[in-house]
């Protein structure tokens, strides 16, 4: 059964810290608009300040969509979802702010040893509802690790722009493909404005054997887990023994 909340409880807090993947969903106003959802990983990208505020670092994609529909309308929709453990879901109401690579307040919540490569903007979202519900239809699947194609594919997008750092900008770098690829949504709303312009060289550290690194979940997460597989386990045992009386039973009669 749903529950809503005005704010994030706290026994979500630790949970959604834990989670490898969550999902955005926006829309432009137009009823013609295209509605999006994206995928978001990258552990370390998600943050919780407090019961009514959160943000995540946006890694640069060949869309802008999320942003766009950001700075027109605001709505967003955070979701998460459990893939291990008891089932969950959990859907984070709000309104959106961006800001870009570039300026201070970017600055402010981005140091760069905290910048992922790529990252072209900060997602402020003011939490107005929390929803959460069952998630039995949603399969359990085991996390691995996280994709680095992407962070190394920016690396050197950086890099180039690095290499020509007097005029902040390279042909090839990660500036370019902002100015080619994220000015605009597909419904010609406006993406970035002032990233790609930025008299700011890119900066980031990139640790690829950090970032594939197998996720350990905590105490109590694996507690959970271990709660969960000896119940499954008693369950079953159960269903056999049941069987086995049941057939005598038919015997002797």
């Amino acid at each position: 059964m749903g529950k809503f909340f005005d704010e994030i409880p706290e026994f979500l807090v630790s949970w959604i810290e834990e989670q490898e993947l969550f999902w955005v969903g926006s829309c432009p106003l137009s009823p013609d608009g295209h509605v999006n959802i994206s995928p978001k990983g990258v552990r370390g990208s998600f943050h919780i300040v407090n019961a009514n505020k959160v943000w995540y670092q946006d890694l640069t994609g060949s869309g802008i969509e999320t942003i766009s529909h950001l700075r027109e309308n605001g709505r967003i929709t955070i979701m998460f979802s459990a893939f291990q453990g008891p089932p969950r879901i959990c859907r984070l109401f709000g309104t959106g702010t961006v800001h870009e690579f570039g300026t201070p307040e970017y600055d402010a919540l981005i140091p760069i040893v905290d910048r992922k490569p790529g990252s072209r903007g900060v997602i402020v979202v003011d939490v107005h509802k929390v929803g959460t519900s069952c998630g039995y239809a949603v399969p359990l699947y085991a996390f691995q690790s996280h994709r680095t194609q992407l962070l190394h594919y920016f690396d050197k997008k950086e890099d180039a722009d690095r290499k020509v750092e007097a005029e902040h900008r390279s042909d090839d770098g990660l500036k370019a493909y902002w100015a080619l690829k994220n000015l605009k949504s597909i419904d010609g709303l406006e993406g970035l404005s002032v990233a790609h312009t930025a008299n700011v060289t890119p900066q980031s550290i990139f640790d690829e054997v950090e970032e594939r690194k197998p996720y350990r979940a905590s105490v109590a997460t694996q507690s959970r887990q271990n709660t969960d597989n000896i119940m499954l386990l008693a369950g079953f045992s159960l269903g056999i023994i049941f069987s086995i009386l049941y057939v005598r039973l038919v015997g002797v009669v």
